[in-house]
């Protein structure tokens, strides 16, 4: 069982207030019009006449007086004209502006208003010391924001400020798919920012059985099953959902492929269905290769032990008449018979319809005990390492009891069983025999290079890999603990002097 402990950082976005550059300068306002070059001389040409008009006369300023009134009107008269006058220019001025387009439409520069805005013309108009526009403000070099995606500086439009920086709205690009986060919550992974969902898909797990995410348990944490060998990380769901699970390999069917139902209700993997035994008279060359191998040993077997593979339901009452021997459990696959039993074997291998394997021809075999093995049998579907392995420990049985050992616990009759199951599976998934127990001698070597056919796929050596280490690592005391005590004392003493020593004592040597 895996747990991980959920560490995102989410932050959240919040967008800059538009760029404060000043007021924005239009190419047209740059060149005054002729109505306000009139406006401001009526201004000068209304303050002289104040201080008693004397520069009428003056061609320049006579040029451009419409209708002037006469000096016979009063000042009170005077100055009621020229307000007059004011508000019709600033009624023809303001008409002129709205039919002017808005050339900084949809941004909206610093914190201005539009009662702002409004009030800028009022306020040029009542001064005369200012032009309409002030010009373009200039900014220091410090006071510039460059944006931290492209470089460049932002001159105008909206800005992001995050991460001590600023970005322009589209720089700001999510470290896996390149595209601008526009949520205003984003993952932070070092100094990369991601979407939300995109930072979930790189860093929080998926089922290999429903491609989902691995949901977060009541304590907030990614809890999830994973096999310890083949890393197939899966929902702790799918333990008792009825997910079929492969009876060899003990992987979990993914939605997506479908194994292969056997007759007796077992699921078979595509990988391990390739080189199963389906039924006895394919099983023959494997058993008989597995004899030559054990003769290369110097352990021949001079009885003809029959072998058959059977179903589930056939090993199971077997197992029930059975008196002698130690049962490995959750699920027994092989069984060495010394008592004298029926036993249904398979006659016919089934043939493929669909993904089920159909049509299987089973006979009724009366086994008669002719020594003190009566036969092995071995359950049928499994590939073909996995079935050698189990006839190699079978076999160990039937040679013990052959060979007088009598009365063995069971730590150490199964362990000594495995440990010839172990050296079997080395010497046909390695490519070389340094790592095998000393005992196994230049014949056997020679004896299983030539049992085997032609050089093996990746996947099954990686099959072979796997039943190895199903048995070094088994847990239960019998098969696992008594493998390893075996093994130690193999390693140590070499194979036929802790055979002897187990023929005295009934122990291993220390």
């Amino acid at each position: 069982m895996g747990v991980l402990k959920v560490s995102e950082f989410t932050f959240h976005v919040v967008p800059i207030s538009y760029l404060d550059h000043g007021d924005y300068i239009s190419p047209r306002s740059e060149r005054k019009s002729g109505f306000m070059k009139w406006l401001s001389k009526l201004f000068r040409g209304g303050s002289n006449r104040g201080r008693g008009g004397r520069h009428l006369h003056e061609p320049a300023e006579e040029s451009i007086v419409w209708g002037a009134p006469s000096r016979a009107l009063d000042d009170r008269a005077r100055a009621q004209k020229e307000k007059e006058d004011l508000g019709h220019a600033m009624a023809l001025s303001s008409a002129e502006d709205l039919k002017r387009p808005n050339a900084h439409q949809g941004y909206s520069w610093g914190e201005d208003t539009e009662d702002d805005y409004s009030k800028a013309p009022m306020d040029t108009l009542s001064s005369s010391a200012h032009p309409p526009f002030a010009p373009t403000p200039f900014y220091p070099h410090e006071y510039r924001r460059i944006c931290g995606g492209c470089n460049q500086e932002i001159m105008y439009g909206n800005c992001l400020g995050c991460m001590d920086t600023y970005f322009h709205p589209n720089c700001f690009r999510c470290h896996s798919c390149r595209y601008p986060i526009t949520e205003r919550e984003f993952s932070l992974s070092g100094k990369h920012p991601y979407h939300k969902s995109c930072f979930k898909e790189l860093t929080h797990p998926k089922c290999e059985v429903c491609f989902q995410f691995i949901p977060i348990n009541a304590a907030g944490l990614i809890e999830y099953r994973c096999h310890p060998f083949w890393s197939q990380k899966y929902c702790p769901s799918h333990e008792y959902d009825n997910t079929a699970r492969c009876c060899s390999c003990e992987r979990l069917e993914p939605l997506n492929i479908k194994y292969y139902r056997l007759e007796d209700g077992r699921s078979l993997c595509l990988e391990c269905m390739e080189s199963a035994i389906m039924d006895t008279g394919d099983c023959q060359p494997l058993y008989h290769s597995i004899r030559d191998y054990y003769e290369g040993m110097q352990m021949r077997i001079d009885q003809q032990i029959p072998m058959l593979l059977v179903e589930r339901e056939a090993l199971n009452e077997a197992i029930v008449g059975e008196k002698n021997g130690f049962l490995h459990l959750p699920e027994t696959r092989g069984l060495c018979l010394s008592e004298e039993q029926t036993v249904t074997s398979i006659h016919r291998r089934p043939r493929i319809g669909g993904h089920r394997l159909i049509g299987m021809r089973t006979q009724p075999q009366k086994l008669i005990r002719k020594c003190e093995v009566t036969a092995i049998l071995v359950l049928y579907g499994l590939p073909r390492l996995l079935t050698g392995a189990i006839l190699a420990h079978e076999l160990m049985h039937g040679w013990l009891r052959l060979k007088g050992y009598r009365n063995l616990n069971p730590e150490v009759e199964e362990g000594i069983c495995q440990v010839l199951s172990y050296m079997w599976l080395e010497s046909e998934v390695m490519p070389s025999f340094q790592s095998m127990p000393s005992t196994s001698t230049a014949s056997a070597s020679s004896s299983s290079s030539s049992s085997k056919k032609g050089a093996k796929s990746h996947v099954e050596n990686k099959l072979g890999e796997f039943f190895k280490n199903q048995i070094a690592n088994d847990s239960s005391p019998a098969y696992g603990g008594g493998f390893r005590a075996a093994n130690e004392a193999v390693n140590k003493y070499g194979l036929r002097r802790t055979l002897d020593h187990i023929h005295l004592t009934g122990f291993f040597p220390v």
